[in-house]
């Protein structure tokens, strides 16, 4: 497998593979797809990786800028990061989710937010707190991995395009 950045050429596979990802998902709106593209178009979309297996594109994983209420720049937010149900639990997506957050480690990222299952993501150094929130959305499955010190305070707002 090659985690590598997506291609033009990549685009329409990473589609068929996000709504393939999030089908039978209960917590998904299935409007992923439609998110990275926007992110895409509006050049927000900071790290786009494909999980390539032999020429077959198995995940793909995005990040893109975040406000912070409280004026703090340089965060980012993780997601949607997908891949195929057949490929599940093999280990692609949490490659994908380190090789995201290197890359933004590289470009000088002061830190990363996520929304999602908190046992998965504990393992890659997220973890709640109680000072840096997405409103409406339960404490627990919002988390937040600082790469330096200090840690921003107040209310999270993810682009426009998760809004779609």
């Amino acid at each position: 497998m090659q985690i590598r950045a997506e291609t033009a050429s990549d685009i329409t596979r990473i589609e068929v593979v996000t709504l393939a990802a999030f089908a039978t998902a209960a917590y998904s709106e299935h409007r992923e797809h439609l998110i990275i593209e926007a992110l895409r178009r509006c050049d927000r979309l900071t790290v786009s990786l494909v999980a390539d297996l032999e020429g077959v594109i198995v995940g793909h994983a995005a990040a893109s800028p975040v406000a912070i209420s409280d004026g703090t720049a340089g965060w980012y937010g993780l997601g949607p990061v997908s891949v195929l149900p057949g490929y599940q639990g093999r280990g692609f997506g949490a490659a994908l989710v380190r090789e995201v957050l290197h890359a933004l480690m590289q470009e000088q990222a002061a830190g990363c937010v996520v929304l999602g299952e908190p046992d998965y993501y504990r393992r890659f150094g997220f973890g709640t707190r109680a000072d840096l929130r997405l409103p409406g959305v339960p404490a627990e499955y919002f988390q937040a991995a600082a790469f330096g010190p200090g840690w921003p305070r107040g209310d999270v707002t993810y682009d426009a395009a998760f809004m779609i």
